[in-house]
């Protein structure tokens, strides 16, 4: 009887234990990597799309349609938002998903072209610091996707390119 217990007790386990390290069974009992646990909460905003490594540098492109306008280190354009107010942001959650701000860890650099006096910051409600110009906060678009692109221009009559003089550019 004991040996019959003894026997069954470690089919049992073996049992278990090949269940347990089946594939199958990982795939049904664990989340998969990409999926956030059950108990993170929702984030508040959605992370930019361009990382923050530094001071942001802040500095100017061109086309012939628009002439001068504020680009970042790489040259992707920046653009204002006719909706926010000086120093303020209203960009949050799709809006930033679609017009990631210009984020610094830094004070901003003034680049060629730029005035440094005009480079300034503003807090964003999830702690990240944006960049402003003459006051505007400064965001890339999504779309754009190589340096000098402007497909954001003008786009729902409230997104422009920014000037040197850190005002919107109107499309001729």
């Amino acid at each position: 009887m004991k040996t019959t217990h003894l026997v069954l007790s470690l089919l049992v386990g073996l049992v278990l234990l090949v269940a347990a390290c089946s594939p199958q069974a990982a795939a049904t009992t664990a989340p998969a990597a990409t999926e956030p646990p059950a108990t993170e909460p929702p984030a508040t905003e959605p992370p930019a799309v361009v990382p923050v490594t530094g001071a942001a540098v802040v500095s100017l492109g061109q086309n012939d349609e628009l002439g001068s306008f504020l680009v970042d280190d790489k040259g992707m354009t920046l653009y204002l938002f006719t909706k926010d107010t000086p120093d303020t942001t209203v960009c949050y959650e799709k809006c930033a998903v679609a017009w990631p701000p210009l984020l610094t860890t830094g004070d901003p650099v003034a680049g060629e072209g730029v005035e440094a006096s005009m480079l300034g910051t503003t807090n964003r409600t999830d702690g990240t610091v944006q960049v402003t110009y003459n006051g505007w906060p400064l965001y890339y678009y999504e779309k754009d996707k190589a340096p000098g692109d402007v497909v954001g221009q003008n786009v729902g009559e409230v997104w422009y390119v920014v000037s040197a003089e850190g005002n919107q550019i109107a499309t001729p």
